[in-house]
Order: structure tokens, then C-alpha cells, then sequence
């Protein structure tokens, strides 16, 4: 905080010097009080206190840096260190905020299931001082591609794991991650399990048809829900929308499952803000992921050959601080 320009109590000078008790007797001729007042010498007043701040903040470096008011971003989109020079204090900031999201997996083909979203943790927003503690030294970024095995750590404190892939074919399951793939949808199949804080379990697939040869698979989980049950163009599940870049955005949407008809409406992916592909409407791949939103691919089509489904949206890291 930063004393008054008025009038200015003993307890005030104490806390914005990190002294506790608050009630603690001044010494105002302490070096640590010669520093606030900006005196190196002399008689001190309370008059030289007033409008004076203690606050030291955090610096680091590492990543694409930008800002946002009084907050440093640092976004990592491959591997890289956040690397902490100083720590700062309680007046100032002593904590980071986080988000980190693995890659997002790959929807199935022919009726395919959504891919499952990449894992995802965070803990903004929070106080200057009241989030992730953190030391004078370089911590290492884990960030994964999408479609394949995929991670995303900042170091060994938060991690997550990639999502679980569409099922393919009549009747394949989802695969378990970290958000669960959507089952295939001919026949009955069952979506993929999700890994409890990371995400949401795919959704299945009970074969029922919309019309014809019109079949669905099941939508990929997101971080925010399930994916839907493919007995309709079913829906990847939510994401999870957040404001830690500077700007809101979505994270984490799961894919949407495949539809199996040449002219039916295909399975949307996760909220368009989240990242996730839309599974395709019959002729047609899925659609991939957003890159650095962990959302998952969207599940292939089927009319007279199969579709492939989308890649899953690769991760990212992105870590923020009061630095002013």
C-alpha cells in the first residue's frame, strides 16, 4: 500500500514496513525508515512519510511477456524457464496466478467420437500476495502439441495430462485422459473417463439413427462439463473461459462427435470461445482444435468413405504477477 498524505499513525509506518506487531515503538532514525522517507540523514518527520511506499514486486522473465494495468503476463506456447529475480514483499506482490492446459486430443473417424480437452489448472484470479508463493529461481515449462501424448507442467508444482482420444468406427470407445473422448457412434459405445481436477468425461453413444445412415458419435469432455450423448449432434463439453492473458478467453473446450450423413448439421464442438473443433457433418474431417487452447478435435464424418477426425488444439502456460 501506499502511507497517506494526510495524516499518518505509528501503526501505518509499521505495516507498510512489514513490522508486526503494528504497535510496535519506531525508531525513526532506522535504516529502514531513512529508506521509506527517502532521507539518508538527518531528523526524520512523519510529514517525510506521508505519500511513501514500501512496495516491492515480483520481476521475471521468460516467455512472451506483455501487460495488463498493473499485472506482467508471461505466455509459454513450447518449452521454456519462468526464471523469478526477486520475490518482492507483502505492500507489493509475493505470489503468481497460473494457467496451464496439455494439448487437446484427436477426435475418432467415421462416426468418431470428439476428442477429449487437454488438462487444465489454474488458480486466477487471486490478490497480489495471495496466490502460487514462489522463489528466486528458474522453473521450468513443459507445454505439449495437440493429437498425441501431451503434457504441460510449470515445473514439478502444477501439472496436467493430454485428453483422451475419439472413439472410431461403428462402436469404438472414447479414451480415458485428462478430459475423456466421445465414443463412436453406429452402435452403442461408451465415452472415455476424465481425470478428477483436469476435465470431464467424454460423452457415449447409443446408436439410435437421425435418419437413414445419420449417426453421431458422442461429444469430447472440456474442462467445464461433459460431452453430450451422440443420439443428436452432440456437443464437446464446455471449456473454461478466462481473463489471465489481458483478454477473455477459452480454454479447454472439448470436441464435437461426427456426424454420419451427407447433409445432416454437424456436432458442434465446445462453446466457439473454448477452442474445440467441431465434429464434421458427414462428407467431410473433423475440425481441428485451437492452437495454445488445449481443445479437442472434432470427430470425422462418414458418406461412402470415412473422415479422419480434427488434431487436438496444442497447450500453454501463462503465468501473471502485480509488478507496479
Amino acid at each position: 500500500m501506499t502511507l497517506p498524505e494526510g495524516t499518518i499513525k505509528l501503526s501505518q509506518v509499521n505495516t507498510e514496513l512489514d513490522i508486526s506487531p503494528s504497535s510496535t515503538t519506531i525508531n525513526m532514525g532506522a535504516a529502514a525508515v531513512r529508506t521509506l522517507a527517502g532521507e539518508p540523514s538527518g531528523a526524520i518527520g512523519m510529514s517525510d512519510l506521508q505519500g511513501k511506499s514500501n512496495a516491492q514486486f515480483i520481476t521475471a522473465a521468460g516467455g512472451t511477456i506483455t501487460t495488463s494495468g498493473d499485472f506482467k503476463i508471461h505466455k509459454f506456447t513450447g518449452p521454456g524457464t519462468f526464471t523469478v529475480n526477486s520475490v518482492g514483499n507483502a505492500a507489493g506482490s509475493t505470489t503468481i496466478d497460473y494457467l496451464v492446459v496439455s494439448g487437446g486430443a484427436t477426435g475418432g473417424t467415421r462416426f468418431g467420437g470428439g476428442g477429449g480437452a487437454g488438462g487444465a489448472k489454474t488458480s486466477y484470479p487471486n490478490p497480489a500476495t495471495g496466490g502460487l508463493p514462489v522463489s528466486v529461481t528458474g522453473y521450468p515449462i513443459t507445454v505439449g502439441g495437440g493429437g498425441g501424448a501431451s503434457s504441460a507442467a510449470l515445473s514439478t508444482t502444477i501439472s496436467t495430462s493430454t485428453g483422451g482420444g475419439g472413439g472410431d468406427g461403428d462402436s469404438g470407445a472414447g479414451s480415458p485422459g485428462a478430459s475423456g473422448g466421445g465414443g463412436a457412434g453406429r452402435f452403442s459405445s461408451s465415452g472415455g473417463g476424465s481425470t478428477p481436477g483436469e476435465g470431464n468425461p467424454g460423452g457415449g453413444a447409443n446408436g439410435s439413427p437421425l435418419g437413414g445412415d445419420s449417426y453421431t458419435g458422442g461429444g469430447g469432455g472440456g474442462k467445464g462439463g461433459a460431452g453430450a450423448g451422440g443420439s443428436s449432434p452432440a456437443a464437446g463439453g464446455a471449456g473454461l473461459t478466462s481473463t489471465i492473458s489481458g483478454s477473455s478467453v477459452g480454454y479447454a473446450g472439448g470436441g464435437g462427435g461426427g456426424h454420419g450423413s451427407g447433409t445432416g448439421a454437424g456436432s458442434p464442438g465446445g462453446p466457439a470461445s473454448a477452442g474445440g473443433g467441431a465434429g464434421s457433418p458427414g462428407p467431410a474431417t473433423g475440425t481441428s482444435g485451437t492452437a495454445y487452447t488445449g481443445g479437442g478435435g472434432g470427430g470425422g464424418g462418414y458418406w461412402s468413405a470415412n473422415y479422419s477426425g480434427g488434431s487436438g488444439g496444442s497447450g500453454v502456460v501463462i503465468v501473471t504477477y502485480k509488478y507496479q
